[in-house]
């Protein structure tokens, strides 16, 4: 390992012409690394890069000539990348991510990761996303770490060792912060309605934004919740120092919280998270793997939508041609939660946007679909929740009229008495 000053990083000592580079996502960005790579660009000859879930000012449209990128999707910053043209998206589950940086779907020949500084066993954690990074480690020529001394220590089970990495930088910066989505009356209302699908003891996986926060809120009188989930906020320690969160009756990894990545802030969840061995992060081959998915007891999957159409179709992709969502995990934990005896996947949606002009509860989908409707369990929006499963299409589009916003269900019964005489 060769320890090297950030100020005197020079990429072209590591990185060939032609190189694929996969780098941690979400708050686990090198930020010091990924700076360079944007920074000594023009010099690297052309390289291929690989962006995740993405949320810094790092990789803007203007700045990323001589880069060549592939991404999952317009999640986070993404978005203008996609808009511009900039970033081609692959789509794919989460689930799929690791084995295709092994099997060279993901060009990997560098991999750039943030870890922690060493722990008292000469391992360094990969402190805030365990993901992908791992199998990016695994698979590169050379491996750059940035060990960043803010980055706290997290019980991971794939740490990295000394011979791990060929270049250490060493740094003491802020990691990036995504505090909780602020909660409004929209939020509160569709959580609502969520409620009586979440018992006592169920395993919970939720997604990222303002619905998740708002139903996670209202768990705090549920008993011995659990957490295995793709990501968590930090909303995670609200739920365990109100003592309903003791992730005891589980079925798998009795009193640990797991997810691949920290999605919060110092003050809350990396300050808590910090050698807390109630918390553990793990690859992506653990945190959506079917096969441990399916060992979970009561699991209930909480995701959110861009649109869903009538009989049950799921978009989280794209938009009047924009692609601002991802397939992401949504798959992934909607089968494992649809399927797990006691539980519930629930995908819950605003009923419209922009006002109340533009339904998000459609006839047909304007975008591709993410979740086929053969694997939706739940949807729910301000104006209730239906339980779709066993039910037949013209039931299916009976009861989501009945969650669209007032003012556009006229529209869709038509359309529904067109398409399937419903």
């Amino acid at each position: 390992m060769k320890v090297v000053d950030a100020a005197q990083l020079d990429l072209r000592d590591w990185i060939r012409p032609g190189d694929g580079i996969v780098l941690g996502q979400g708050t686990a960005e090198p930020l010091t690394l990924t700076e360079a790579l944007v920074r000594q660009r023009r010099e690297l000859g052309g390289v291929r890069v690989y962006l995740a879930a993405m949320f810094s000012d790092t990789f803007l449209p203007e700045r990323c000539d001589g880069l060549q990128i592939t991404g999952m999707g317009g999640v986070g910053s993404n978005r203008r990348l996609v808009k511009a043209g900039v970033m081609d998206v692959l789509p794919c589950h989460v689930s799929q991510v690791s084995e295709f940086i092994s099997g060279g779907e993901i060009p990997c020949d560098v991999a750039l990761v943030q870890v922690s500084p060493p722990d008292q066993n000469g391992r360094y954690s990969l402190g805030l996303g365990a993901d992908h990074s791992r199998a990016a480690v695994d698979k590169a020529r050379v491996v750059i770490a940035e060990v960043n001394a803010r980055v706290p220590q997290v019980c991971c089970d794939v740490a990295l060792t000394a011979d791990d990495i060929d270049v250490r930088v060493d740094t003491d910066r802020q990691p990036i912060q995504l505090p909780a989505a602020p909660i409004g009356e929209l939020e509160r209302r569709i959580a609502a309605h969520v409620d009586r699908y979440i018992p006592d003891r169920a395993t919970l996986q939720v997604g990222f934004g303002a619905i998740p926060e708002a139903i996670i809120a209202m768990l705090s009188n549920r008993r011995d919740l659990g957490m295995h989930s793709g990501m968590v906020g930090d909303s995670l320690v609200d739920l365990v120092e109100c003592g309903a969160l003791t992730n005891a009756c589980k079925g798998i990894d009795a009193g640990v919280s797991i997810t691949g990545v920290l999605f919060g802030t110092d003050e809350r969840l990396y300050r808590w998270a910090h050698r807390n061995p109630l918390l553990r992060l793990c690859p992506i081959p653990y945190t959506h793997a079917g096969a441990v998915l399916a060992q979970l007891q009561r699991y209930v999957s909480v995701n959110s939508a861009l649109e869903v159409d009538l009989t049950g179709q799921v978009n989280a992709e794209s938009i009047a041609g924009d692609y601002i969502g991802a397939v992401g995990g949504q798959v992934d934990f909607v089968r494992a939660a649809g399927r797990s005896p006691g539980g519930a996947s629930i995908i819950a949606l605003p009923s419209a946007a922009k006002g109340g002009t533009v339904p998000r509860i459609v006839a047909k989908l304007d975008g591709p679909v993410t979740t086929p409707r053969s694997d939706v369990d739940v949807v729910a929006t301000e104006n209730g929740a239906v339980r779709l499963r066993g039910l037949t299409f013209k039931q299916r589009v009976r009861s989501m009229i009945e969650l669209a916003a007032p003012q556009h269900r006229e529209d869709l019964a038509r359309q529904a008495h067109t398409l399937y005489g419903v």
